[in-house]
């Protein structure tokens, strides 16, 4: 989906993403953002959309991500970062390990 048009829907779905936020805050989690749920959002649920969906369809998404999904996401992307940063201790351990 071009970016134009990714930029009309986030500000349409803003106030679902808006309260998973707080939700996620509520829960316990201070550090959320709405910019990390919407990359989650990109990158896990909406990652290989073929079709058109509709508003309720795309708030249902937003509303349904669960913690552990959003938690699943950052971790891989900590890992994802560590990796091109060349700081990979976990690979170096395995390596140590074999």
């Amino acid at each position: 989906m071009e970016k134009e048009r990714m930029d009309v829907l986030r500000e349409q779905l803003m106030p679902a993403l808006q309260c998973k936020y707080e939700e996620f805050r509520l829960l316990g989690y201070d550090h959320v953002t709405v910019e990390q749920i919407w990359q989650c959002l990109l990158n896990k649920k909406w990652k290989n959309m073929n079709e058109e969906k509709k508003l309720y369809e795309w708030v249902n998404d937003i509303l349904s991500l669960s913690i552990g999904e959003y938690m699943s996401f950052l971790t891989m992307e900590s890992y994802r970062k560590q990796r091109s940063y060349g700081d990979d201790d976990l690979e170096a351990i395995l390596k140590e390990l074999l």
